[in-house]
Order: C-alpha cells, then sequence, then structure tokens
C-alpha cells in the first residue's frame, strides 16, 4: 500500500525532468547600451553654444557644445603670425651669405700677400657667427610654431566633442552657464546594446564565449533578436550563487531601445558555435533523460 501511494509522484517527477531541464536555459536578462558617458569641458569657461538636443543621434569626434573662445583665437593668431615670419630667418641666411664671401676674398687677398692671418682670423669667426645667428632664427621660427600648437591645443580644449557614435541621452547644461568639472551632456553608445544576465553557478562551464542566444522582450516590434556572448565571469558571486555573463546584441539602424527587461535563452545551437566548441559543448551537455517504463502492475494484497 506504501508502495502505491509513491507510484504517482515517481511517474510525474520522471515526465516533468525534460520540461524543467529546458526552463533552466531560460534567464532574466536586461539590454543596456554598450558604453554610457557624461561629458564634459577640459577647462573652466562659460558655454557659448551647446548644438546637440536629447535624442540626436552623433558620431565621435562630433562638437557637442563650445566654450567661449575669444582670448584663445586671439592668442592663436599671434602664435600663427610669429610662426609664419621668415623675415628674421632670410636676414640672417643673407648675413652668413656676406660673410662667407668676405672670408674667400680675405683667403685670396692672403695668399696675395695684401693682408695678415689675422685678418683671415677675424672673417673666419664672422662667418661662424653668422652661421650660428641663422641656426638661433631657424630656432626660434620652430618654437614659435609648436607655440602655435599649443594655442591651437588650447583652443580645441574649449569644444567639447562626443568620444564615440552614439545618441545624447541627457543634456545638463545650456548656453551662458558657467562650468568647471560638470556634464554639460550624457551620451550613450547603442550600436551594439549589451545584454547582461545572472546566471546560477550550475550552468558554469556550459556557456563559452561566441555562443549565440536569443533575447526576448515584450515589445512585439522586437519579440526575438539574436546576441552572442562576449564575456562570462570567471568570479562565482558566493551571496546568491550565480555569475554574470555579457552579450553583445547587434542595433546597426539603432531602432532597438536601451532599457527593456527581457529574457535570454542560452539553450546551444551547434551549427552556431565553431567546430572545437561545438564538440567540447556537445561532450559537456547533459544526457537525455531516460524513456520512461512502463507502470509496475501492482496487487493488492
Amino acid at each position: 500500500m506504501k508502495l502505491r501511494s509513491w507510484t504517482p509522484w515517481l511517474w510525474t517527477l520522471v515526465t516533468l525532468l525534460p520540461a524543467a531541464t529546458a526552463q533552466a536555459d531560460v534567464l532574466g536578462c536586461l539590454i543596456e547600451p554598450d558604453r554610457v558617458a557624461d561629458v564634459g569641458s577640459q577647462g573652466v569657461g562659460v558655454l557659448e553654444r551647446v548644438l546637440v538636443e536629447r535624442g540626436d543621434l552623433i558620431s565621435a569626434g562630433q562638437v557637442l557644445a563650445r566654450l567661449s573662445t575669444q582670448v584663445e583665437r586671439a592668442s592663436v593668431s599671434v602664435a600663427e603670425a610669429r610662426s609664419q615670419a621668415e623675415a628674421e630667418v632670410r636676414q640672417a641666411v643673407a648675413a652668413h651669405e656676406l660673410a662667407v664671401r668676405k672670408l674667400e676674398r680675405t683667403k685670396g687677398l692672403l695668399q696675395q700677400n695684401f693682408v695678415s692671418d689675422q685678418a683671415v682670423d677675424q672673417a673666419d669667426a664672422e662667418a661662424r657667427v653668422a652661421e650660428h645667428r641663422v641656426a638661433q632664427a631657424r630656432e626660434s621660427q620652430r618654437v614659435a610654431l609648436r607655440e602655435y600648437r599649443l594655442s591651437s591645443a588650447q583652443l580645441g580644449q574649449r569644444e567639447i566633442r562626443s568620444p564615440f557614435d552614439g545618441m545624447v541621452v541627457e543634456r545638463y547644461r545650456t548656453e551662458g552657464e558657467r562650468v568647471e568639472r560638470e556634464p554639460v551632456v550624457r551620451v550613450a553608445k547603442i550600436d551594439p546594446l549589451r545584454v547582461e544576465a545572472i546566471v546560477p553557478a550550475s550552468q558554469f562551464g556550459t556557456i563559452v564565449v561566441g555562443q549565440s542566444a536569443t533575447v526576448r522582450t515584450d515589445l512585439p516590434a522586437f519579440a526575438t533578436l539574436r546576441a552572442h556572448v562576449v564575456l562570462v565571469d570567471r568570479v562565482i558571486d558566493p551571496g546568491s550563487n550565480s555569475f554574470r555573463v555579457r552579450l553583445s546584441l547587434p542595433n546597426p539602424d539603432m531602432r532597438i531601445p536601451s532599457g527593456l527587461r527581457c529574457k535570454l535563452d542560452l539553450k546551444v545551437d551547434p551549427t552556431s558555435l565553431p567546430p572545437d566548441i561545438a564538440r567540447s559543448k556537445g561532450s559537456s551537455t547533459l544526457p537525455s533523460a531516460p524513456a520512461p517504463a512502463s507502470r509496475p502492475s501492482l496487487s493488492l494484497r
């Protein structure tokens, strides 16, 4: 009689074992931007213009905002004019050529005994001094060019540029406000999107980088999406007995919104994996549950 009371429960457990194993691969997840940055200015100043609004699509290096630049522009103009000045160099070159010709004439007069050796030495010294003045003038021009580049870099710091392609998420400041360390805009990279999932520790070792997965959302237009694993944590959290998995979700037209809660199906598709990983995955999968045996006939005695 005792065996008869336990038989239905055992039969139910064997029947539902494959369904329970399949449901273990469906996990909760969250779709997030790949990167988010609060972009601010490298210097202190007053905002002259903010060129973007919330929701605008932007590209890497695009100017998002600009600080007042009157002083910096004037400094660039002065440095540019100084770096392009050629008069001092030309004067030094002309003086050097004159000194060289004087030295040659003096040497010719020395051979004819019209001048002494002291006159030759003096002409040679003047030629060498003129040569050094040419080098000094050219070095001054190179220093002026470096100052021009420095002024241009300082002017560039008055422009706030996007660090990557993406979208403007928030605009914090407007024209006329003074900024120091505060961010001006927040930008997010949404191609690709990032899918974060918490996986039970019992599945550690069964998920590999490059594995494809199905992402399901509540939005009808994006009900089923495909992503692939890009990161598997090697440290298990002892409190929750779980580890994190990150997936990359392509979003080339930037239509898929971020911030969605989703469900992740990590069932392995051998055709989506490289041959070596597919073989290792095939050897590590759990054996399928055997077919249930026929019910034993119990006699009631």
